[in-house]
Parts: structure tokens; sequence; C-alpha cells
């Protein structure tokens, strides 16, 4: 098969997969509740690395509308709202906020793949650190080894 060919194929492959449902609903639920943020700095350093997978308020890339891209923006979106959303804070098995500092810690968020077309989610140091002190004092910890033990009596 020749170059045009197969460039040919792929063309009209990546046409076809537009027409694909999946990663068409790309939308913003109405925000029902909102963290008590200890500090506004805090918000905005969430705002900044978090909230396009864990609130409501999602900005939505011109390239996010091309599959399969947009499939894949779509399942990471849901996914992160399932189990972290600050725009619908309070609303029962909606939140795990108390691993949310945790994740930042291990490495775990924001994701790799996630950084290098949201420049402004690469924290420096200080500004990571801000953030993971801001998340305990807003969700706590869900590292049960900084718990005290019980005093014996």
């Amino acid at each position: 098969m020749t170059f045009g060919k197969l460039f040919g194929w792929a063309l009209l492959i990546l046409i076809a997969i537009q027409f694909i449902p999946y990663g068409k609903n790309l939308q913003n639920p109405p925000v029902t509740g909102e963290p008590a943020w200890d500090s506004p700095q805090t918000k905005d350093l969430f705002f900044r690395a978090c909230a396009d997978c864990h609130s409501n308020e999602t900005v939505w890339p011109w390239y996010s509308n091309i599959a399969p891209v947009s499939w894949l923006l779509e399942y990471d979106v849901t996914e992160g709202r399932e189990h972290f959303n600050v725009s619908e804070w309070g609303r029962p098995g909606k939140n795990e906020g108390e691993d949310a500092a945790e994740e930042v810690i291990e490495g775990k968020m924001p994701p790799l793949f996630y950084l290098p077309t949201h420049p402004e989610a690469n924290l420096d140091g200080i500004e990571k650190q801000a953030l993971i002190d801001g998340l305990k004092a807003t969700f706590g910890s869900g590292n049960h080894h900084d718990e005290q033990p019980a005093a014996s009596e």
C-alpha cells in the first residue's frame, strides 16, 4: 500500500469516527455546592491544577470536539467528577476530599498526561506545598498515619 493510500484511509477513518456519539457530551452541569475553602489561595491553586476534572466548571479546549481526543476527555472528566467534585459539595457519595492532598503528595494528581496541554497546572514546589496544605486544611487528610494514638486511661 502506498503512502498516499494509507494517508487516505487514515483520513477517512478520522472523519468517520467524528460521527460516533461518545465524546459529544461535553457539558458543565450546574454548581450545586462548594466546600468551605480554607483560603482563596487554596481555591485558586485547586482551580488551576484540578478543577477541569474535579468540578462542574471544566474549560473544554477546542480539541475536545475532535475524536478520539473527545472520547478520552469525556471519560477522564466523568471519572474525575464521579470520585471528587467540588461543584456538588455536600452531595452524599460524590466526594472523597480527605484523599485529595494524598493524591497530590503521591504525584497521582494532576496526572502527567494532563500537564503538557495545561501549563497552568504545573505548580512549582512552593505552590504544590501550598495546595497540599490547603487541601488538608479544607478537606482533612486521608493519611491515617498522621493520627495520634488515643490516650490510654
